[in-house]
């Protein structure tokens, strides 16, 4: 058993013992009133009756007691009627007051061994992650106008750090306004302006400056702030499929000889034996597949060129997100030991632990796919030898922001 679960199963018991322990109170105190009733005898009644004894002497303008109906049994003796009187209407009324601050304090700690457990798992699992300080985005919000953007950024290394090419760009935003997460696929030929450098492909900032240097980028030609970046590895995606327990999606057979054909490459990196994980290619439709498997599906460019390309890769996070909760409870060795050694981020631990209490509302969300550039507002030219597209970004500022914030009010 893990820290994890034995945490869990900890506060679950307490929660449980707590429960019962409210429930044994409140029928005492029910079975405390009915044996009072049942003898057709008052507490509060009694003690206004002692009060009363005592003599004539009541400071004026307090309220008289009324008489009490009482009848003579059959022996003689007199019985006192079972009417509540407001002494001990005042007496209930506290008792039960008192019970709801109890509750509520019980509640109050049940919370904090919560949050405070969850405090734990957080930085166990962050301390396994690299953490890389940008000092320019340090002091930067994570959130602005209710909304998280959160760079995504897939580079085809098996290293930590920013080495590599940066083969996958997406924009994870989470929009608190609209009550969606989006993700928008960046594609990398975009022909844009790169602060302290000539004109080039967007992915061609990510080699000059790395990460930092591909957020101002972005910041620069789409108008949109992003302050925060993930960059995942191939060995990080692959272990991420894999905890989540594979992905299911439809692929056709020409589909599934590309996947074979970037196995190949996969394997060479990782020294697997050559044909590991080959799939049947006549087993088109819907597949099951592992985490080399998707990797090597979600590489594929050459069907439905890099806008194909980048639309599976959504596919396949679309369904690792739906499989997260399981695997946190299920799997969540392989996902904190095979993925957050190859992530790399600039989040810090704070901004991981209120990302942590926000998800279970963040999985109500309902899930938006798109691309930029969008379709109409982009052209293949070729620029410096290079193939481009070259962007409307008035088209794609206007259609980002109102995906994000909502239509703008007039």
């Amino acid at each position: 058993m893990n820290d994890m679960e034995r945490i869990q199963r900890g506060l679950e018991e307490f929660l449980r013992k707590q429960m019962e322990n409210e429930a044994q109170k409140e029928i005492d105190i029910i079975n405390t009133d009915r044996r009072g009733q049942k003898y057709g005898y008052d507490y509060g009644q009694e003690f206004e009756d002692d009060w009363d004894s005592a003599g004539p002497s009541r400071r004026k303008g307090s309220s008289r007691r009324k008489k009490t109906s009482r009848k003579k049994g059959s022996s003689g003796k007199k019985r006192v009627s079972p009417k509540r009187s407001k002494s001990g209407k005042r007496s209930g009324t506290k008792k039960k007051r008192f019970r709801i601050k109890r509750f509520l304090l019980k509640v109050v700690l049940i919370v904090a061994l919560l949050a405070a457990g969850l405090y734990y798992v957080v930085g166990r699992v962050y301390s396994k992650l690299n953490y890389h300080e940008i000092e320019s985005l340090t002091s930067a919000p994570m959130k602005e106008d209710g909304v998280i953007n959160i760079l995504l950024i897939g580079n085809d290394s098996r290293k930590n750090g920013e080495d590599g090419r940066s083969d996958a760009m997406i924009l994870l935003s989470v929009s608190t306004r609209t009550k969606k997460i989006y993700m928008t696929s960046l594609l990398r030929d975009m022909y844009v302006e790169i602060p302290g450098h000539d004109n080039n492909r967007l992915n061609a900032a990510y080699s000059f400056g790395g990460a930092e240097l591909l957020m101002e980028t972005l910041e620069k030609n789409l108008d949109i702030t992003v302050n925060r970046y993930v960059l995942v590895n191939f060995e990080a995606f692959a272990n991420l499929v894999d905890a989540v327990g594979g992905v299911d999606l439809e692929l056709s057979s020409a589909e599934i000889e590309w996947v074979n054909a970037y196995l190949n490459e996969y394997n060479l990196l990782t020294e697997r034996e050559f044909g590991t994980d080959y799939m049947d290619t006549s087993a088109e439709g819907m597949v099951h597949l592992n985490g080399p498997q998707a990797l090597a599906y979600t590489r594929n460019r050459y069907i439905g060129t890099d806008f194909g390309r980048t639309e599976r890769q959504r596919k396949v996070l679309t369904e690792i997100i739906h499989g997260l909760p399981g695997a946190m409870v299920k799997n969540s060795g392989l996902l904190i030991d095979g993925l957050m050694p190859n992530l790399t981020t600039n989040l810090t631990q704070k901004e991981c632990y209120e990302l942590s209490l926000s998800a279970p509302l963040m999985l109500t969300y309902d899930i938006e796919q798109g691309s930029i550039p969008l379709q109409g507002t982009y052209r293949n030219a070729t620029i410096r030898k290079m193939s481009v597209l070259e962007v409307d970004f008035d088209a794609n500022k206007e259609y980002l922001h109102e995906l994000l914030f909502g239509a703008q009010e007039d």
